[in-house]
C-alpha cells in the first residue's frame, strides 16, 4: 500500500521542528488542488501519513512548509520579510504503490530535502 509521509528537522537547533504547518497540493499543469493539511508533532512528523492507499495516485505533488511561522515562533527569525518563509517542494510519484517520504531540513538561511525511507 502506497503512502506519502514527511518530517521536519531544525538543523540550527539540532532537533525536530514541532508545530510546522504543511499544505499538500496535487499539481496538474498550472492547477494546484489542495488535498491535505497537517502540522508537525513534537517529533517533527505528522501524526498520520499525508496520503495513503487509494488516496495516493501517480502524478505531481507539492508540499508547502510554513517555515517562516516556525522560525518566528522559535525566535530564529524576526520581521515581516524573511529569507525563508513558505518553502515549496514539488515532486513526482511515479508508483502509487510505493512509500514516498519527503523530509525537510531547515535553518533560518538554508534548507534541503531528499527522498527518505
Amino acid at each position: 500500500m502506497g503512502r506519502l509521509s514527511t518530517h521536519v528537522l531544525d538543523t540550527a537547533r539540532g532537533k525536530p521542528a514541532a508545530g510546522v504547518k504543511i499544505w499538500l497540493y496535487r499539481v496538474s499543469g498550472d492547477i494546484h488542488e489542495q488535498i491535505a493539511e497537517a502540522v508537525t508533532n513534537a517529533d517533527g512528523r505528522t501524526d498520520a501519513p499525508l496520503l495513503s492507499g487509494d488516496d495516493l495516485k501517480a502524478g505531481r505533488y507539492e508540499l508547502v512548509f510554513f517555515a517562516g511561522d516556525y522560525l518566528r515562533a522559535t525566535g530564529q527569525a524576526m520581521g515581516e520579510v524573511l529569507f525563508l518563509d513558505q518553502i515549496p517542494i514539488r515532486f513526482g510519484v511515479p508508483d502509487a504503490g510505493a512509500h514516498y517520504h519527503v523530509p525537510l531540513l531547515i535553518s533560518p538561511f538554508a534548507y534541503s530535502t531528499y527522498r527518505g525511507s
